[in-house]
């Protein structure tokens, strides 16, 4: 990417280009990527790699499988991690939306005992707006070890 272009606006193209520091690992047809807040910790996200693509009934059906294939190698990355980080790890939402993001991409979300009981059995979309720009959960430094264990994980998982 050019000098002074903020990788967020071509998220895509910065995990080709290598500019985008979320990437925790390149898999065949996506990138493994962190995600940018961790009130949840261990948000991660499966990103294409394929330019342009919006949706996932975009790719032809090999590669729509391969993307698949790698979002379980992702989820299960994450479950490992997380269940070894947090008893009260409780189990994994996946979702593709792509209702604010025109590209294909898909969250990967661990959900907790320790939610909130109002939030604990809902989509976390329903979160308050403040969760999304606490920066006491954006992601910085301080998820360094978190995101070492998501690359181990997911580089283990991928050579098995």
């Amino acid at each position: 990417m050019g000098e002074g272009i903020d990788w967020r606006a071509d998220r895509v193209g910065s995990a080709l280009s290598g500019d985008n520091p979320t990437v925790l690992a390149e898999l065949p047809a996506s990138f493994a990527v962190i995600g940018d807040v961790q009130f949840l910790p261990g948000y991660t996200l499966a990103l294409t790699k394929t330019v342009g693509v919006d949706r996932l009934s975009d790719l032809p059906r090999a590669q729509r499988l391969a993307f698949l294939a790698d979002v379980d190698l992702i989820a299960c990355a994450v479950e490992i991690v997380c269940r070894r980080a947090d008893p009260q790890f409780r189990r994994l939402n996946i979702e593709i939306l792509g209702n604010t993001d025109a590209f294909l991409h898909c969250h990967i979300w661990p959900r907790y005992d320790w939610e909130p009981t109002d939030l604990v059995g809902k989509p976390v979309w329903l979160y308050a707006s403040e969760n999304w720009a606490d920066p006491a959960t954006a992601l910085g430094p301080q998820h360094d070890s978190l995101r070492g264990q998501l690359t181990a994980e997911i580089t283990r998982l991928g050579h098995a």
